[in-house]
C-alpha cells in the first residue's frame, strides 16, 4: 500500500473555490480502482495550507490516477489556485494504526 500526502497552498480568496473542485470530484477520486481512503487536511494555523491524505493498493494504481483524465482535469482546476509550489510524499505504511 502506497500512503500520499500531497501538500498545497492557495491565494487566501481561492480557497472556496478549491473547496469546490475538491467536493466535487472527492467521490470520483475515492471510487478511482486502487484507491481506499481519501482525506482533505486543512492546517490549523494557516487555513489557505491543506493536505490530501490518501492511501493506494499500489503505486500502479497510483500512476493510473496520475496518469487519468480525472487527475488531469481536477488539477487543471486545482493548479490555478496556489500561491506555493505543492510538494508531494509517497510513503509506505511502518506500523499500522
Amino acid at each position: 500500500m502506497i500512503i500520499r500526502i500531497v501538500k498545497m497552498g492557495f491565494v487566501p480568496d481561492q480557497v472556496d473555490n478549491f473547496l469546490d473542485v475538491f467536493d466535487q470530484n472527492k467521490d470520483k477520486i475515492r471510487n478511482f480502482e486502487g484507491c481506499t481512503h481519501l482525506k482533505l487536511l486543512r492546517d490549523t494555523y494557516n487555513t489557505s495550507q491543506f493536505f490530501t491524505y490518501s492511501h493506494w493498493e499500489s503505486e500502479a494504481h497510483l500512476n493510473n490516477y496520475r496518469n487519468s483524465s480525472l487527475f488531469k482535469e481536477v488539477w487543471a482546476n486545482t493548479k490555478n489556485k496556489f500561491n506555493q509550489r505543492p510538494e508531494a510524499w509517497s510513503t509506505d505504511m511502518i506500523y499500522p494504526l
